[in-house]
């Protein structure tokens, strides 16, 4: 999004601006951010075969890789999951988050 004087602006879910993101962040991307110097180091994009968390509806809390997305024009976007146990679920795109790349998660689960 550009925000002020056309400057390319980044907004994350706490509320927090980021000026000149890297171009390649797109909706549902998650960044990796440092704190202390402001300044966002990577990013993970919302792919296939990527780790996400899901924060909210009833699979809140289950952690899995992603299958597939569905695509529903004029409603909510669906997404598949495979969590560690081979169980498969969906649910909504709002409340899925991306927390690593490939099988890898950038965050620690303990």
């Amino acid at each position: 999004k550009l925000g002020e004087k056309a400057i390319p602006t980044l907004t994350t879910h706490d509320g927090r601006t980021i000026r000149y993101p890297d171009p390649l962040v797109k909706i549902n991307d998650s960044i990796l951010f440092d704190i202390e110097s402001g300044k966002m180091k990577d990013f993970i994009s919302f792919d296939n075969g990527n780790v996400a968390m899901v924060t909210g509806g009833h699979n809140a809390g289950r952690v899995g890789v992603i299958l597939n997305r569905e695509k529903h024009k004029g409603s909510n976007d669906i997404v598949h999951i495979k969590d560690a146990a081979g169980n498969t679920f969906a649910t909504r795109i709002q409340n899925v988050f991306v927390i690593g790349k490939g099988n890898k998660p950038l965050v620690s689960l303990a």
